[in-house]
């Protein structure tokens, strides 16, 4: 079977111009208030496509009124379809338009249709008779007639009832011609050759459309080499039934059709050729549509066909519609005289039902019971087996399941296929336990396959190793000064730790360990402490990252003033003893100074006399220096205030 389109169907080139400008007012600016006079084209499914976008249509009753609504706020805009209008209404909504600049008027005329316009306006006067071969109810005739300045007949058939009472109304002298651009040419030329005879000097303009004569010439051409026609297009579109004419006058077996939805499976079935042509009306996605629908129904049928002389084999794989479905079989009609069976069992889970179909593999034939045993497992295997097969050559990422630890390596499961990844490619360090990679999904590469023994060799390896050099590439893409990480520490020097960001390391410098002086940043951190850290700096090109840790959250001199202000008691611990005081520590890493005057109350000779290294006194901040970073201390201001509170009783 075949399909064949003529290459004139479709949109012509005035029907495309006003189509396309049609649809460009979908997207105007939501105030704008977008019209068209009558139907654009005589395409029901343009014009519900256009409405649909906010482009409504309008009679000749309601022109008017709504053209005198157009505001600066609420503007219009009226386009005149492809046939044209009348003469009066042209001109009044241009004057209409002059006048009103919120009123836009888009003349979207097919040209050939001007055209006639031109030849009637110049060639007819009150003494001549025009007359119109074509439909008086078309508007595009309506339109033609308009811009005659005489008699005026339109003949829609020299074979029409009523042609001779048409006769009874023309002047044999003075007589103008011309056709309706979409009128049949066969027409058209009967009509010349009566009146080349009946009137005296006729003048004839040939104003059929080119593109319509082609249209017709190829539907001609085409209805006589195929079995069938389809002619597609509006029922009321004059071109398009002109079409279907042409073809049915040439072959009998000729359809008319708006869409795909009215297409005869059976008629399309029994043409071994089909021809397809379309009206001027009619959109290139309707026409392929069209065209695909045939398509498969022929694909469906010769399937059928196919499917109904077919003999089955062991080892075919076979598609079929479940008929049954029951504890322990599945019933699959093979459409080849034969029932395929299925166990069960191989469906378990699966989302099958009756009346779904369903592809399997042919496990064995009984030609004597009619019988096939069939599969499911074995297609998927097979399915899943090529995408292996395909995934080594392409390079592809797949993913399977660890299944089990075997001698050597771990079994994956990808589908219904296990493959082999050894111990060096599982992504577990040498010496490590494969168990826990159990029951995990892992991504892969197919390393090597053996197709003759459907086995193949796949690397977790490599997959880790990609995404970490993707991940490590990405994190210098991304990293900034400031960027706060969270991270272990991996190792410690003399002059810092190294800290896991995640794939690379950053350093933190001794001094940025802690805000007092360190020796060894062993004493305040272990390899495997967790450090919250901050990027200060770093190198992409030499891969160096230098971490911050200590914050101003932490600065011991902060603690303190963040707690204490000047006149407040604080419990401290004497923690030096000099010849001239007590030095005691307030907060960690923030000391105090009580002079020997500040010890007591009473003369003191020395420190040791009042305090001893490791009591804890109370004493009152008497003084704070910021810039020193000092702090004094004094015992006596709190004995002073006791004995004062004494006095008072």
């Amino acid at each position: 079977m075949s399909i064949e389109i003529a290459a004139s169907a479709g949109f012509c080139f005035g029907v495309k111009r006003a189509v396309d400008t049609a649809t460009k007012l979908t997207s105007t600016h939501p105030r704008q208030r977008n019209y068209t006079l009558g139907k654009l084209i005589h395409n029901a499914h343009v014009v519900s496509r256009l409405e649909a976008g906010g482009v409504k249509v309008l009679t000749e009753e309601e022109l008017f009124p709504i053209a005198q609504t157009a505001t600066a706020e609420s503007p219009v805009t009226i386009l005149i379809r492809a046939h044209g209008t009348l003469r009066e209404i042209m001109e009044q909504l241009t004057a209409m338009a002059r006048e009103n600049p919120a009123l836009t008027i888009l003349d979207c005329t097919c040209p050939f249709v001007k055209k006639i316009h031109r030849i009637v306006e110049e060639n007819t006067n009150p003494k001549t008779t025009l007359i119109v071969s074509g439909d008086p109810a078309h508007p595009e005739v309506k339109g033609i007639v308009s811009y005659s300045k005489g008699k005026t007949v339109v003949i829609p058939s020299v074979d029409s009832a009523v042609f001779n009472e048409l006769l009874c109304k023309i002047d044999k002298n003075d007589c103008i011609f011309v056709s309706q651009t979409t009128q049949k040419l066969a027409e058209w030329n009967k009509c010349k050759l009566f009146f080349k005879n009946y009137c005296t000097n006729p003048i004839f303009f040939d104003t059929i459309c080119s593109a319509t004569a082609n249209r017709q010439q190829e539907a001609e051409e085409l209805s006589k080499k195929v079995d069938l026609l389809v002619v597609i297009g509006g029922k009321d579109s004059s071109n398009t039934k002109a079409l279907y004419t042409v073809a049915k006058n040439n072959r009998a077996n000729s359809v008319l059709i708006e869409d795909a939805s009215e297409l005869c499976p059976d008629q399309i079935r029994a043409a071994r050729q089909i021809g397809i042509t379309a009206g001027a009306s009619t959109p290139g996605d309707i026409i392929e549509e069209v065209k695909k629908s045939m398509s498969e129904i022929i694909e469906s049928f010769e399937a059928m066909l196919e499917g109904s002389l077919k003999t089955l084999n062991t080892g075919d794989i076979v598609k079929g519609v479940i008929t049954s479905i029951s504890s322990t079989e599945v019933h699959v009609d093979l459409s080849a005289n034969v029932t395929g069976v299925i166990p069960a069992e191989e469906l378990a889970g699966s989302e099958f039902n009756v009346g779904d179909e369903i592809e399997a593999f042919v496990v064995r034939v009984s030609d004597i019971e009619g019988v096939a045993g069939l599969s499911r497992k074995r297609i998927e295997r097979i399915g899943d087996w090529k995408k292996i097969v395909e995934a080594a050559e392409s390079g592809e990422i797949l993913e399977g399941k660890v299944t089990e630890v075997i001698k050597g390596g771990v079994m994956l499961a990808i589908g219904a296929v296990k493959v082999f990844v050894p111990a060096s490619q599982t992504g577990v360090p040498k010496d490590g336990d494969m168990k826990a990679l159990v029951g995990t999904t892992q991504k892969c590469t197919i390393m090597e396959i053996a197709e003759g023994r459907n086995r193949a060799v796949a690397s977790i390896k490599t997959v880790l190793r990609k995404e970490r050099k993707e991940a490590i590439a990405k994190f210098w893409e991304t990293l900034e000064v400031g960027q706060v990480f969270t991270g272990a520490v991996k190792s410690l020097t003399s002059y810092g730790a190294f800290v896991d960001l995640g794939g690379v390391d950053g350093m933190v410098h001794i001094t940025e360990l802690s805000w007092s002086r360190l020796k060894n940043p062993a004493e305040v951190v272990s390899v495997g402490d967790t450090l919250t850290v901050f990027v200060k700096g770093f190198d992409a090109e030499k891969k160096r990252i230098s971490l911050g840790y200590k914050t101003d959250a932490t600065n011991p001199w902060t603690i303190f003033t963040n707690t204490y202000s000047v006149g407040d008691v604080a419990s401290v611990k004497i923690v030096n003893l000099t010849p001239f005081g007590a030095f005691a520590e307030i907060v960690p890493e923030v000391d105090g100074l009580i002079h020997i005057s500040q010890l007591s109350d009473k003369r003191v000779g020395a420190p040791a006399e009042v305090v001893s290294v490791g009591d804890v006194v109370d004493a009152k901040i008497i003084g704070i220096d910021d810039e020193k970073k000092k702090v004094s201390l004094s015992i006596r201001a709190l004995s002073e205030v006791a004995a004062d509170d004494a006095d008072a009783e």
